[in-house]
């Protein structure tokens, strides 16, 4: 009896973990491909699904001279499937949050990462499987 509810509460808790999706967010430095892209973050899928048809999209969200700003940003896809490299598009000057948004089918994930005149804190990025709200992007950029 004792070893029927062990390995069912294991085959529960495998259940519980499997099936997770994020976005890894990487050094440019160790693929030569984004390097040469001017790339300043890798992210990749990674998880228990397809990264080839994992969809990613990316804003960065900044404060300018007191001016909020939005600007939509375009990923460029690597090699590897799942895979893709970020350019600098937003201004360098001010506070920014990149803000990416993956999907894999009914699967969700974000992540947010700090940018300013230093450059990208991937160090330090924040990663969820539901959205973010408004408030999490402004205390950031504070």
């Amino acid at each position: 009896m004792r070893k029927t509810i062990v390995t069912l509460m294991l085959a529960c808790a495998g259940q519980m973990f499997a099936g997770g999706f994020w976005l890894q967010v990487g050094n440019p430095e160790a693929n030569p491909a984004a390097g040469k892209m001017g790339a300043v973050v890798t992210i990749k899928a990674v998880g228990c699904h397809d990264p080839a048809t994992a969809k990613v999209t990316a804003t960065a969200v900044g404060v300018v001279n007191g001016e909020r700003r939005t600007v939509p940003l375009e990923l460029k896809a690597l090699g590897e499937p799942g895979t893709w490299a970020l350019a600098q598009q937003w201004p360098r000057e001010g506070k920014w949050v990149i803000q990416l948004v993956g999907r894999n089918g009914e699967q969700f994930t974000n992540t947010l990462i700090g940018a300013g005149p230093g450059g990208i804190d991937r160090l330090h990025a924040r990663a969820e499987m539901k959205a973010f709200a408004a408030s999490d992007v402004d205390a950031m950029l504070k």
